[in-house]
């Protein structure tokens, strides 16, 4: 041991005082052979910044009475090049990030296109393949979040349904459910008391409840399900609305084909009546589950479900007619009231037994709190099932839907399936199996946060904006207005005049301003209808309702200050001068590689210095 002490002339006391501190310090040294040595067997880097607090070691400390003690010993050095050696044999690679920019990791350029995509995995590009050393944290998070910076503003993007802001509380809620997964109900029954798995379902003779939760009663009650008083609903929370849909259109394919396999029917060609205006999921269940998916075309002026049309294309075949309660397109509710009058009238008139489900993944927690006396819930005797998307104006994040049955008998036993190896026998309902809590708990939240009252108030709130919104439209005079007052709180609408300019261009304008405003064509028999369409949701202010106006009122400024597009749908052909007609899809993609020029030629203009 070397040891080094400088002593100035002091009283006895002071010099005793040092040696108990020498002592005690030699006694905590014997200690350090043994934490080096298994600091060697376990390869665990540790930095000394973690050590010495503890250890205490090579610390020149200022001793009272002006005595100063300095130590080093064998041991301290061993630990030391132990811990040295071990730090840089498990991190070869990683060096230290903490003054230095993450862009020292990412050194070769990452491809910023679909066919750069594409081309690297072709040419077998190593970007496409994981790293093989790491790197720190802070660069890895540092590295996603630059790219994430040039995404869109969510609260911006009024193109989707989809909630973009909920309340601190609820954010943290989530967060601190997220590691909880959403099927194992025997680790998580208080989460499980809320999500929703209230299944009622046939075991012999007797009707077992599996699991009663809050959300899918609530919900059920909101949709006037015809519940006895000590009576649960059947429902099940869902990804969204396009897994609730897959699950109720499955109910009525098994159920249909029961009732045809008992009358010694064929039950090999199924298929459900729909408007042309559905959203892409229906088209999902009809090709994933060969049903024949027939549409009732739209025509201009009437962009929804015609009822009186839709009744005539059901047959024996037909397993439902699904009806749209808030267009993706316009916002508007279909009269589920009138299908559901038709279709008992043809039941009777034929004996079939045709139901319908209503698709109100939009419209379902807007109709219950706008308008209350419209019936197009399980009041209707034929609505056998109701889907809603709890991430749209049930006001959760993007995550969660709901589908509920009218009863126990509209959803065939046969489709649940039991597990057990999760801790106890459980029932699963689902497309998916293993996922988060996190949005069921949201929604227990906004359902008990709100109450009616506050989605009232929401719901009201958005639809005063959609209605300030309009009105400011209306007053440029330069568009028709295509979406209603009674539905969805949206916007849509078409130029008057779009010879010169069309609605594409105009939404591509707006996105300088930091608006992502769609534009898109109808369906048959409208896709000659162009539109735009802005969803308010409850974050989408009053002042950003005017202050969208504004904007595209510059907009339409600007865009009657630059040329035409070219519209012209013929041209001449060279020699002889004829003129040759040009199919729809050639004229547009003249007129965008038209407009793609004169823009690029705009920029380049605008960046030469003069």
């Amino acid at each position: 041991m070397l040891s080094l002490k400088v002593n100035i002339p002091n009283s006895n006391k002071s010099m005793m005082h040092c040696n108990k501190k020498a002592a005690a310090k030699r006694k905590q040294s014997s200690l350090v052979p043994q934490i080096a040595e298994a600091l060697k067997s376990s390869l665990v880097p540790l930095s000394m910044s973690r050590i010495e607090p503890q250890l205490c070691l090579m610390k020149p400390t200022k001793k009272k009475h002006n005595v100063i003690d300095v130590e080093k010993t064998e041991a301290d050095i061993t630990l030391r090049r132990s811990i040295m050696v071990l730090s840089k044999t498990a991190s070869e690679s990683d060096v230290s990030v903490h003054s230095t920019f993450a862009s020292r990791y990412v050194r070769n350029s990452l491809p910023r296109s679909a066919f750069e995509s594409v081309l690297a995995v072709v040419i077998d590009d190593p970007r496409f393949k994981m790293p093989e050393n790491s790197i720190p944290k802070e660069a890895a998070y540092q590295i996603i979040n630059d790219e994430l910076m040039l995404d869109g503003n969510p609260r911006l993007n009024l193109a989707s349904f989809v909630t973009t802001w909920m309340e601190p509380e609820c954010d943290k809620l989530m967060m601190e459910a997220i590691n909880k997964n959403y099927v194992d109900m025997d680790e998580y029954p208080v989460t499980t008391e809320l999500q929703a798995k209230a299944f009622i379902f046939a075991n012999i003779r007797m009707f077992v409840m599996l699991k009663q939760n809050r959300c899918v009663n609530m919900i059920a009650h909101l949709f006037n399900a015809p519940l006895e008083e000590s009576e649960v609903a059947v429902g099940v929370g869902t990804v969204g609305s396009s897994e609730a849909i897959m699950l109720a259109g499955l109910a009525f394919k098994r159920k249909w084909q029961n009732k045809r396999k008992a009358e010694g029917k064929p039950y090999d060609k199924p298929n459900i009546v729909t408007g042309a205006n559905v959203q892409v999921c229906w088209e999902k269940f009809a090709r994933y589950f060969e049903v024949e998916l027939k549409e009732v075309k739209l025509r201009e002026g009437y962009y929804v479900m015609d009822p009186v049309k839709a009744v005539e294309m059901v047959d024996e075949n037909t397993i439902c007619v699904a009806a749209i309660l808030g267009s993706t397109l316009n916002g508007e509710f279909e009269d589920v009231k009138l299908l559901n009058d038709l279709l008992v009238e043809k039941n009777k008139q034929t004996e079939w037994d045709t139901p319908i489900h209503v698709d109100a993944a939009s419209g379902g927690f807007i109709a219950p709190f706008l308008y209350p006396e419209l019936e197009w819930d399980f009041r209707l005797p034929l609505v056998k099932s109701i889907n809603v998307s709890g991430h749209k104006y049930g006001l959760v994040y993007a995550g969660i839907g709901w589908v509920i049955w009218r009863s126990k008998e509209d959803l065939p036993e046969e489709l649940i399936f039991h597990i057990n190896y999760l801790g106890a026998d459980q029932p699963t309902f689902t497309l998916n199996f293993s996922k988060g809590s996190s949005q069921v708990i949201a929604q227990y939240y906004q359902l008990i946060r709100l109450g009616f009252e506050g989605y009232r108030n929401v719901m009201e709130n958005c639809h005063e904006n959609a209605m300030v919104l309009k009105q400011g439209l209306e007053k440029t005079g330069r568009f028709n207005i295509v979406s209603k007052d009674h539905g969805v709180p949206l916007v849509a609408f078409s130029l008057k005049d779009n010879k010169f300019h069309d609605e594409f261009e105009v939404a591509e304008m707006l996105r300088r301003f930091g608006w992502i405003v769609p534009a898109y064509t109808m369906p048959a028999d409208a896709q000659h209808v162009t539109v735009l369409r802005v969803v308010i949701r409850e974050d989408f202010s009053r002042t950003l309702a005017e202050r969208l106006v504004l904007d595209i009122t510059k907009v339409l400024h600007e865009l009657d200050l630059l040329p035409s597009k070219l519209l012209v749908a013929a041209h001449k052909n060279g020699k002889n001068g004829t003129v040759v007609k040009k199919t729809e899809t050639e004229t547009q993609r003249e007129v965008t590689t038209y407009w793609k020029k004169f823009v690029l030629d705009m920029k380049t203009n605008r960046n030469k210095i003069c």
